[in-house]
């Protein structure tokens, strides 16, 4: 009887040698899964950050597309205003040029027309004049 529970005794020895290995298997599974689910948690937080700053490009992106269709009808309207200018000036250019002319041929509309450029700078000055106070009125009482 004393061999059988040496016998046995031995088998609960491998038995328990055989339990404390696998539960400490486990419990080291276990620590992995864990530890693992920490970095996939890092992971996954990285990657919802990278997906915001990805977002917030293509955010970007599509207000500088805008701003750039912005820009490009500004200086479409900016040539198309330079252009009328050109041709308002050419047309001014030629008026003046006849007056120029009927003015040397009848000598009394040249003195008319000088009286009206006299009157006209007069009333530049004036206006600049008051313009000006107003501004200085203006930074004095704000």
């Amino acid at each position: 009887s004393s061999g059988i529970n040496a016998e046995y005794g031995d088998i609960l020895q491998d038995y328990t040698q055989e339990y404390c290995k696998t539960k400490s298997n486990i419990q080291a599974f276990r620590d992995r899964e864990e530890l693992l689910g920490s970095v996939n948690q890092v992971n996954s937080f990285k990657n919802g950050l990278n997906n915001r700053k990805q977002d917030y490009f293509l955010k970007e992106n599509e207000n500088i597309m805008g701003a750039d269709g912005v820009t490009n009808d500004a200086i479409s309207i900016a040539i198309a205003t330079k252009e009328n200018l050109y041709t308002q000036r050419g047309a001014l250019s030629g008026i003046t040029n006849k007056m120029t002319v009927i003015s040397n041929k009848f000598p009394l509309i040249g003195s008319l027309m000088n009286k009206i450029n006299v009157r006209s700078r007069r009333d530049s000055i004036i206006i600049a004049g008051v313009i000006t106070g107003c501004l200085i009125a203006l930074f004095l009482l704000s």
